[in-house]
């Protein structure tokens, strides 16, 4: 599966991600893509060190091929930064992924086992005043301050999107508005 509008040429050698291989009556067939979330953490895997080291950990990925992508990562070692490995000094690991990719945006966030402040790193770059959970309806309302509600939400919601399906939340964007009663508060981050 190519990655929308990406054009190919004979020629040049391009990198797949191969999803399966499959064996029937008329001989083996594999199936490839470009657009297929594994893409991202092979290619991370071949220019992040760490990475393939297994010192930083890609927890989650969630991808719409060819525009955007969000991939949180954590260290299992305290002195190692996961997103600056990634991003790379003056973001050249990040850069050479993106380029793979036909310029593909690539946002890497920081992993958090506390709900509220992975929402808050899945919502980057938008600020976030506050988070309210409901657990029960696994639905997250986010309060944001006006200036900054485009941003949460991203182009056709797709930073809103991008970020509910990484957190595994359904997040709802709220305009932060001060009452008598001040909304919930997101935990120092």
């Amino acid at each position: 599966q190519p990655i929308p509008g990406e054009p190919f040429y004979t020629g040049p050698l391009v990198k797949v991600y191969l999803e399966r291989v499959e064996r029937n009556e008329r001989g083996t067939q594999i199936a490839i893509s470009r657009t297929h979330p594994q893409m991202i953490a092979k290619l991370l895997e071949m220019e992040v060190p760490e990475i393939a080291e297994g010192t930083v950990v890609i927890k989650d990925i969630s991808r719409e091929g060819g525009v955007r992508t969000k991939v949180s990562v954590m260290s299992l070692e305290e002195n190692v930064d996961p997103v600056g490995s990634c991003v790379g000094q003056k973001g050249v690991r990040i850069q050479a992924v993106t380029d793979e990719l036909s310029g593909e945006r690539i946002d890497i966030v920081q992993f958090d086992e506390d709900p509220i402040r992975y929402l808050m790193n899945a919502l980057a770059p938008a600020k976030i005043v506050s988070i309210e959970l409901l657990p029960e309806k696994n639905l997250a309302k986010v309060y944001v301050i006006e200036e900054q509600r485009s941003l949460a939400i991203g182009k056709n919601g797709q930073n809103v999107r991008l970020a509910s399906k990484l957190a595994t939340w359904e997040i709802d964007i709220l305009d932060f508005v001060l009452h008598d009663e001040p909304a919930p508060q997101a935990p120092a981050p």
